[in-house]
């Protein structure tokens, strides 16, 4: 992957968190209407934004899905306890390992860990790899490539 590629799915994941985010707190009557206002005030053009709105998109069409994985697998945690923050980090990364096979999913775990640094405290990312990590585990797929 090219550096500039990378650099703009790295912004897309960060736009995406963002918006998920946002959505958790407060779900809009309009999504796409709440999306175009959302990307007018990004940095770049929406189209740069183009796979940060296919991950909200998924994440949001398959959130019970992901968030029961989520249940299954936070030992010790009750779900409503969760930051919002570091939901919307676990929601993007399980969407990208469950849905997006042509992802390794050791990538979606290291850029949640990423956007964890960036946007949560210090603890998150122990608690963020440990369930991405048990997830990983019950993908039956090899972690370092994508299919």
């Amino acid at each position: 992957m090219s550096k500039a590629l990378f650099a703009q799915r790295r912004d897309s994941r960060v736009a995406a968190l963002q918006f998920l985010y946002a959505w958790s707190m407060n779900p809009p009557q309009n999504l796409l209407e709440d999306m175009r206002v959302f990307f007018d005030q990004c940095e770049h053009p929406r189209d740069h934004y183009s796979f940060g709105e296919e991950l909200i998109h998924g994440v949001i069409q398959h959130v019970n899905e992901i968030d029961a994985h989520i249940k299954g697998l936070a030992h010790n945690w009750e779900f409503e306890r969760i930051a919002k923050i570091d939901l919307a980090i676990l929601r993007l990364a399980m969407f990208e390992m469950i849905f997006r096979k042509d992802i390794p999913p050791v990538v979606s775990i290291n850029e949640a860990i990423d956007l964890s640094k960036q946007f949560s405290n210090a603890d998150a990312k122990r608690f963020i790899n440990g369930i991405l990590d048990r997830l990983k585990d019950k993908l039956g797929r090899d972690a370092r490539k994508a299919e």
